[in-house]
Order: structure tokens, then C-alpha cells, then sequence
């Protein structure tokens, strides 16, 4: 089956390299965790048949994510937080020239993918995770994952370790001869450096996609094999748990790389559930979006203040500034209120660096304004935006202060490696919504 030459996909001025393998329409991508190249891959010979195999839907690109491999790299203190890998997939898709793909990701790569899913259903018509985690963080829910000293000595082991086959032989017992050591030594330095890897981990352990699972409406099938202990398969099973409708499917064996032990089972898998999702059609009417919900603080007594035509001309301006920020930083206008704003965000860090820049921005206009941030599911009809996600937004909203931007649990969750900071506001009742929720302030 032929394959092109490597080529690029470009996000703004970031390279990440590709191939397409298999003839006609590419609808299938394939992404790897933590070690790949798209040009060593065809010198294993299983890798290269795996990937042959799974070709045979049709056309498969194969992508080295930001970082790795012929894709462009990165210092250690440049890792790209999750939304820059949801881009860069999104470019590729592009470059590719599919308007719906099935994504197959493997490893850490299922962080992203089911942010991806869960925010750009209309991008993907399937979803394959294989090997993956929600988080890597122990906690009450996740017995299973590692304590923060478990992570921190595995990832200081690894990147002393990387480079050597030591990593690829620990995480898959198929690699046992010196060959085979040799061999994944020169993988690992050509997938990426000791310090981008550490980097990498890092915000992986940082990430917590448990509360984004629930929106994931794409077909999903989550195979995990049941000896792994790179990562454990009861976060497999936590998947196919939590996504709607997920099918899980637990595979015999103990490799981490798909490819490595019965890659025949992946195969069989992954095909008939394609096959399966290609013969169906779906509606999706649900996504996964971050809600703003803005509004002028003591607009009553500014408006008494100025008079009717001066506040009008306030709001104006007021709206002007708005709308150029939204525009900056790729939000859409659902709704005006007056002398606020409700707005829908593709990426939570843009929802909160654009509140936080309009709280600056308003500030020689003579008011201030609070700011309400939130991630979860909407519902879409037309034009029309409902939901409970919608009414959490607009509470927490109505919780903050002058020039305060306060969000969500989840919001913060999901902005791991982006650069901001938060302190912890507590626990709040908010009208109208079940439980109690853990509001973060922004930090200026």
C-alpha cells in the first residue's frame, strides 16, 4: 500500500509533519503518545504493518503531534497547553482536506482527543481511544492513578532514562532483546528530547478530562488491554464508563503501543467499529462549549448618573470593545443584555484571557465589569443556545466582583500548562443548579 513523502500542516507559524497512507479519501487519522516520527515509523515492521492495516478503511493520515518527531519542537518551558493540540489537529485535518475525520489516539494523546470530541463534534465522525487515561491524578474516583510522587519520580526516571529503550521496554514486555533496546533507544531520541518529554508530562499530570466526558457525543470505542501497567486499565474502563454510549472493549495482553503484542485485536477492533459508525448517520445537537456571561457592575446608578444619551454612548462603546476582543480571541455573540454580554469560546484559556483583557480594557471608559466562566455542554437549535451550562455560566457570573473574572472547577481543570493562575474562592450555592460548585477568581 503506498504512502506520500512527508509533508506539513501549518498553525500559524508551527510545521507538524504528516504522511497519508492508502488510497482515496482521507477519513481516518492516527495519532501516537509520546513517541513518534513519521519517518522512522516504516523502519519497525510491525509498526509499518499496523499501520498498513489500518489503511484498509481507506485513506489514513498519520501525524506527529507539536513536538515530536518531523514536527516542529519545543524548549522545555514551551510546551503547548491542550488547546494548541486541539488546533494543531484541527490544522492537519484541514491540510488533509476532511471536513469530518475518525481520530484514533493512543496514550496521553487521549487528553486532547476527548476535548476535541467533545468541543468540535462536527469535526470528527468517530472516536478511538486506545490506551488512554481521564487523569493521572489519584484521587477518591481514580484509586488506580499515581500519587504526585508516584508521577514526579516516574517522569524524573524517564527523562534520565530517555533515549536508552529503557522507557519502551518498561511500558511494553514484547521489547526484550537487545535489538529491540537498540532500536527503541534511537526512537525515543527521535521522537523528542529528555526535557520536552518531562515538560509534556508535567502538564499531562496537570489535565483532568473527567468532567468533559459526559459532552463527548461522538461514536466513541475505548480499547485499553488488561495488563497494562504503563496505564492502568481501570482508567480504560473509566472511559467507556463515562463517555454516552462509549463501547469499551478490554483486549488480553500488556504492551502499551497498540502496534506491539495482538495488534491483529486493535485491527479487528478498530475496523468493525468504523465500519459500523461509516454505515450510520448521526445528528449531533450537543457540544461542548465555555460559556462568558459579562455585565456592567451598578450600571442602574452609572445610567441614572449620565443621563439617557450618555449612557447610551457609554454602552456603545462599552459594545464596541467587546465585540473587537471577542473577535481577538475567536469567541461568538450569542446575546446582549443591556450592559452585558453572553458569549460561547471554543477553549476555555481564550474565554478567560478575553474577560480578563475586557476588564482591563473598559476600565478608562469609568466602569468595571465581572466576568462568568464555564465549560460544559449545550444544547444547539438554530441559532438558539440552552442548557444547564448556560445558566452555571451566568451565575457564577453574577458572583463576581468589580473586574473579577471567576470560573469554574472545570475551567480550571481544563487550562492546565496555559499559563494562568487562580485563587481558590470556596464552595458556593449558585440559584437554580444542583449541589454545590468550587469557583476559582482569576489571577491578574
Amino acid at each position: 500500500m503506498g504512502r506520500t513523502e512527508v509533508q506539513y500542516a501549518w498553525n500559524d507559524e508551527v510545521a507538524l509533519a504528516y504522511q497519508v497512507v492508502g488510497e482515496g479519501t482521507v477519513d481516518l487519522l492516527y495519532l501516537q503518545s509520546n513517541i513518534s516520527n513519521v519517518e522512522v515509523n516504516w523502519e519497525n515492521p510491525a509498526l509499518a504493518s499496523f499501520l498498513t492495516e489500518l489503511a484498509g478503511l481507506g485513506g489514513l493520515a498519520v501525524a506527529d503531534r507539536r513536538g515530536l518527531g518531523c514536527s516542529e519542537r519545543f524548549t522545555p518551558e514551551g510546551a503547548p497547553p491542550i488547546e494548541t493540540l486541539i488546533d494543531d489537529v484541527l490544522a492537519v485535518t484541514e491540510a488533509v482536506g476532511c471536513e469530518r475525520i475518525a481520530l484514533v489516539a493512543t496514550g496521553d494523546c487521549g487528553f486532547f482527543a476527548c476535548t476535541l470530541a467533545a468541543s468540535h463534534p462536527d469535526r470528527l465522525a468517530a472516536l478511538v481511544l486506545i490506551n488512554a487515561a481521564p487523569t493521572w491524578q489519584r484521587s477518591d474516583e481514580t484509586p488506580w492513578a499515581r500519587t504526585e510522587a508516584e508521577m514526579e519520580r516516574s517522569f524524573r526516571w524517564c527523562q534520565q532514562n530517555w533515549g536508552s529503550g529503557a522507557w519502551s521496554r518498561r511500558a511494553n514486555p514484547s521489547v526484550n532483546s537487545d535489538r529491540d533496546l537498540r532500536w527503541f533507544g534511537r526512537y525515543e531520541r527521535l521522537a523528542q528530547s529528555p526535557g520536552a518529554l518531562y515538560a509534556e508530562a508535567r502538564r499531562f499530570a496537570d489535565t483532568d478530562v473527567r468532567a468533559v466526558l459526559p459532552a463527548v457525543q461522538v461514536p466513541t470505542l475505548v480499547l485499553h488491554r488488561s495488563d497494562n501497567t504503563e496505564e492502568r486499565v481501570e482508567a480504560g474502563r473509566y472511559l467507556g464508563a463515562h463517555i454516552p454510549a462509549a463501547r469499551f472493549v478490554e483486549l488480553d495482553g500488556a504492551d502499551h503501543f497498540p502496534w506491539l503484542g495482538d495488534a491483529d485485536a486493535v485491527i479487528r477492533e478498530t475496523q468493525g467499529f468504523l465500519r459500523t459508525v461509516h454505515a450510520e448517520e448521526q445528528d449531533l445537537d450537543r457540544v461542548l462549549a465555555t460559556i462568558l456571561f459579562t455585565d456592567i457592575v451598578a450600571s442602574t446608578e452609572k445610567a441614572v448618573e449620565l443621563g439617557d444619551r450618555g449612557w447610551r454612548e457609554l454602552v456603545d462603546r462599552h459594545d464596541t470593545t467587546v465585540r473587537a476582543l471577542l473577535s481577538r480571541y475567536r469567541g461568538q455573540e450569542v446575546n446582549t443584555t443591556g450592559d452585558g454580554f453572553f458569549a460561547t469560546f471554543d477553549g476555555p484559556a481564550r474565554a478567560v484571557r478575553c474577560a480578563q483583557v475586557l476588564a482591563d480594557a473598559v476600565r478608562p471608559l469609568g466602569i468595571a465589569v465581572r466576568a462568568g466562566v464555564h465549560t460544559g455542554e449545550i444544547e444547539l437549535s438554530g441559532h438558539t443556545i440552552s442548557g444547564i451550562a448556560v445558566n452555571i455560566g451566568a451565575r457564577i457570573g453574577a458572583r463576581a466582583g468589580p473586574s473579577e473574572v471567576l470560573v469554574s472547577q472545570t475551567v480550571k481543570d481544563l487550562v492546565a500548562g496555559s499559563g494562568l493562575a487562580f485563587h481558590d474562592r470556596g464552595l458556593h450555592e449558585l440559584k437554580g443548579v444542583p449541589d454545590q460548585w468550587r469557583l476559582f477568581a482569576v489571577a491578574a
